[in-house]
């Protein structure tokens, strides 16, 4: 048999060790924080209760949302990402304690502070520690799990290739079988003997979906053996959104397209949207009121323009917008973007779109939980109708709420869209960030517009 590669991360899993990491940084920072504030590291009983109360909801919330499972799999930055929205969780719910119980006065709120922030620093320091270290064990081949695969040759071709692309995973292939057609009991039969000799941790079964019953054929064949079996389908074509596994009804379920904004996610989400949209309103109302009165004096009509466009699961909502081009009416209600030289846009109006401080505005829609400040920019409602039959998954971006500003926006992709792939590289670029939502992408994102996204070539 040949002999299995597991190292230190099998036989210890991050579920248990990981929970302990966060216990002692805990512990740690509450001591050290005594230490700065009082000098002296006799807790008293009280703060000891405190830190008792902030390890268990640490652990607790990090259970809850996934955040000690698939580290062979998460990326640093998801990590992170999960352990920021927890500590802020453990923070506000620490604060409203406090306040509720009246206790403001018997616990330090500089304490609280170092507390959190300590244990932040090293509860995340951790991760980035252990994750670099087993990367870098993998990558040197050590702690590999050995992976049967069983299939077609050319899915197998690319499960494959994709292992090799991704060493820091820790896959190593064990052994192939080769199936085109539904197996046959002598081919079972060698199936299962050369899993046995290859001593692979897991079989991985490689089938596209008009496969599929060939699955339950295979997995029983292999019920004598300890190997952790698993279905790799193949989608081609399809695109997937956020695809995960759940149990519906009492049913396992593939979910094909799915939002990641859910849950704690979306709290999350809307509290940033609340905190961004209330700075950056406050900051630009004197600039606001410029420009209304600008517009006023400079051309015969209202200050804002409004009109309907889609938001999240597809319900319409009224946006706002600085009105940039004379007042006019378009024939047979059509929709006809603005492009290079339009001569319904006003001087003011060519300025405000090449700066987009026509968007301003649309905070008030933020505050109002209509749309983010990140997100899909919300197009006009003819213009889905004209595209979702043309651009494929292009409705899937109505998933979330349309946003201020954009990964597609950030890439250059503002402005006309004459073309269909212009649209499509749009789209994508939506679908992109509806995948890889953070709070971290967020931040990028309008740290991004802020620098080089408010002026474009493209924006007219």
């Amino acid at each position: 048999m040949r002999k299995s590669t597991s190292g230190f991360a099998d036989r210890y899993p991050a579920q248990l060790i990981v929970p302990v990491v966060d216990f002692m940084a805990i512990v740690g920072a509450g001591l050290l924080a005594y230490w700065l504030r009082f000098g002296t590291v006799e807790l008293h009983e009280r703060y000891w209760l405190a830190i008792a109360i902030m390890s268990l909801l640490v652990i607790l919330l990090n259970t809850v949302q996934g955040g000690y499972e698939r580290w062979r799999i998460s990326r640093i930055s998801s990590l992170l990402g999960k352990l920021c929205l927890v500590w802020a969780t453990v923070a506000i719910t620490a604060a409203s304690l406090i306040f509720f119980a009246h206790a403001a006065e018997r616990f330090s709120r500089l304490w609280i502070g170092f507390t959190l922030m300590i244990s932040f620093v090293g509860a995340g320091g951790s991760r980035v520690a252990a994750q670099l270290l087993l990367r870098r064990a993998r990558q040197l081949g050590r702690s590999q799990r050995l992976v049967f695969l069983v299939g077609p040759g050319e899915q197998i071709v690319r499960v494959a290739e994709g292992m090799r692309n991704s060493p820091a995973e820790g896959y190593s292939l064990a052994g192939i079988e080769r199936i085109s057609k539904p197996p046959d009991t002598g081919c079972l039969k060698r199936l299962a003997r050369r899993v046995e000799e290859s001593g692979a941790r897991e079989v991985w079964i490689c089938v596209p979906l008009e496969m599929g019953g060939m699955v339950s054929t295979i997995f029983y064949s292999l019920r004598h053996h300890t190997a952790e079996v698993r279905f790799v389908p193949d989608f081609k074509d399809m695109h997937l959104l956020n695809h995960r596994m759940s149990e519906v009804a009492g049913h396992l379920s593939i979910d094909l397209s799915v939002t990641p904004i859910d849950g704690v996610a979306r709290i999350a989400k809307r509290l940033e949207d609340l905190t961004l949209g209330t700075f950056f309103t406050l900051l630009a109302l004197p600039v606001c009121l410029l420009i209304a009165v600008s517009i006023k004096a400079t051309s015969p009509g209202p200050v804002l323009f409004k009109q309907y466009r889609t938001g999240a699961n597809g319900k319409s909502f009224k946006v706002y917008k600085f009105r940039t081009m004379a007042v006019h009416q378009e024939e047979g209600g059509c929709v006809t973007q603005a492009s290079k030289g339009d001569p319904r846009i006003t001087r003011l109006g060519a300025f405000l779109r090449r700066t987009s401080l026509d968007e301003l505005p649309q905070f008030y829609n933020v505050l109002q939980g209509r749309m983010s400040v990140v997100g899909p920019r919300p197009h006009a409602l003819a213009h889905n109708e004209y595209y979702m039959d043309i651009v494929e998954s292009y409705m899937k971006r109505h998933k979330v709420k349309p946003g201020i500003t954009g990964w597609a926006q950030v890439n250059g992709l503002r402005g006309e869209t004459d073309t269909v792939e212009k649209m499509e590289g749009r789209v994508q670029c939506d679908l992109w960030y509806i995948d890889n939502w953070s709070l971290w992408l967020d931040l990028r994102i309008v740290a991004l517009t802020i620098f080089k996204g408010f002026v474009n070539p493209n924006a007219y």
